[in-house]
Order: C-alpha cells, then structure tokens, then sequence
C-alpha cells in the first residue's frame, strides 16, 4: 500500500532561512578548530552576577579580536571589480531560535559594536531577542519575509556584495550560531558574514572544541587559525577580568549579614 502524501506552501520564514543557506553555498568557507581551556570562564562566570550566557561572553571575545585583526570586519564588495570593503566596528549577527505557533523560528539578531559594550548589556540584547514577541524583536527580517522570494534573493545578493554601510547593519560582520544549549554541535552552518563562530558543548575539565567558519576569498587557513588562538586570550583574560569585576559588584552590593545581638545576661538579684 502506497503511503499519502499531504504538502503545504513553505512558510515565508522558511522560505526566508532557504535564501540564505542557498546564498550562503556561494561563499567559498572553510573551518578551523581549536581545542580552548576555559576553565578560568567557567569559573569566573559561576561567580558573576547577573548570570551571563555563552553567546554573549563569545560574542564580546571575538569582537575584541576583530578590533585588531581588521579582516575579521572585511567582505567581498562588487561583482565586475570585486575589492575588499571593511568596517571600522563589528557587527554581529546571532542565529536565535524562537518557537512561534508551535513550531520553531530561526531568527536573526544584530548587536552593533559588541566590543564596546559590557557583558551585562550584551546579555540583556540577547535577553531581548530570545522574549520580545517577533514582530517587535525582528521587524526588518519580518518585512524581509513578506518579498516575494525572487526579490527577496536579490535583496541578499546586494547586500552581501555591497560595500555601503547597511551592509554590515543587515547581514553583519561576523555571526555566531550554536546548538551548545541542547547539548549538539553544529560545526558547519550556513552564513552571509566573512567569519562565522560556533562552540561545543563544555567538558567537564573545561575544554571547549571552537569552530570559525571563514571566506577563503577573504581569508586564509593562518590567519583564521591565529584568530582562534587571540580569541582563546581574549576570553582567558580580558572576559575573566570582566566577569570576575561583576562578582567583585555582586558582593560588594550584597546586603551585608550582621551578627545577631545577644541577649542581655540576666542579672543575679540582688
């Protein structure tokens, strides 16, 4: 017996999701690993307060590493005369899964200059775009849904080769995507940006396996590979350093415990 078979029209959203994974196919990217000891991080983040989630502590490190490595914030701009375009600051592109009607939602959000801004106010964006309704969290790729799917298409494609400054504000300068949360690894995902960051779950030793996808056309295998290890210092040092001064606030804001004052002793009668 023949099984049924029942379709239905792709979503807009997803619709949107299969643009840029097939986009993304026509960037020549490759990934480098790198094995990171994070145990200082996990220590130091246990310690801090508030609580700051992984995406925003990788998404700060590797911003501070594009700081000085002005590739990581370079793309390929033109089609006849291909040359590079650079940004003076990071934009950051993080996949986010929202669960709407049920189903899950892959959405986009973007963090203009996560270098300048502290943990507490990256997780608070984060924070933002994982509970605002959509519409109000993602209203430029919600009107980007709405196109129809062939000018939707050559939307992306101008703005992936465009050199203007919209660009690194609607596709970003480097993106992050991590399935770490549920225990997975997606170590090679679709992306738009020059560089895109992902990480494994943590081992109990602190060990952590950290993947950079990045644009051969941009980028080569050494310098990727020097990325990772900056971005290792960076969160060893310079994120530690920030988290263990929120642990520092916590106890030094903490409402202090004092002694409860004794009983006066009773007195023998005279």
């Amino acid at each position: 017996m023949r099984p049924t078979v029942s379709t239905e029209r792709l979503s807009a959203a997803r619709g949107c999701v299969a643009d840029v994974a097939v986009l993304g196919r026509s960037i020549p990217l490759f990934p480098v690993e790198r094995t990171m000891r994070l145990g200082a991080v996990v220590d130091a983040r246990a310690a801090a307060t508030p609580r700051i989630g992984w995406a925003a502590i990788f998404t700060k490190a590797y911003a501070l590493v594009a700081r000085e490595m002005p590739p990581l914030r370079s793309w390929l701009a033109g089609i006849a005369r291909p040359r590079l375009a650079t940004a003076d600051r990071s934009v950051a592109t993080l996949a986010v899964n929202r669960v709407e009607d049920g189903a899950d939602r892959l959405c986009w959000t973007r963090i203009q200059a996560p270098e300048d801004q502290s943990l507490t106010a990256l997780q608070a964006l984060i924070d933002e775009s994982l509970t605002k309704p959509v519409a109000e969290a993602f209203p430029r790729q919600i009107q980007l849904e709405g196109v129809p799917g062939a000018l939707r298409r050559t939307i992306l494609r101008w703005n992936m080769r465009s050199a203007s400054p919209k660009r690194a504000t609607r596709i970003g300068t480097f993106s992050l995507s991590t399935l770490a949360g549920l225990g997975a690894t997606n170590r090679f995902h679709p992306t738009l940006c020059t560089t895109s960051l992902s990480y494994a779950p943590l081992e109990a030793d602190g060990r952590c396996l950290v993947t950079l996808i990045a644009d051969h056309r941009v980028l080569d295998g050494a310098a990727v590979a020097r990325a990772l290890h900056w971005l290792e210092q960076a969160l060893t040092v310079d994120v530690v350093a920030e988290l263990a001064a929120c642990g520092d606030r916590a106890r030094d804001t903490a409402p202090r415990q004092t002694a409860p004052v004794p009983e006066a002793r009773p007195r023998a009668a005279a």
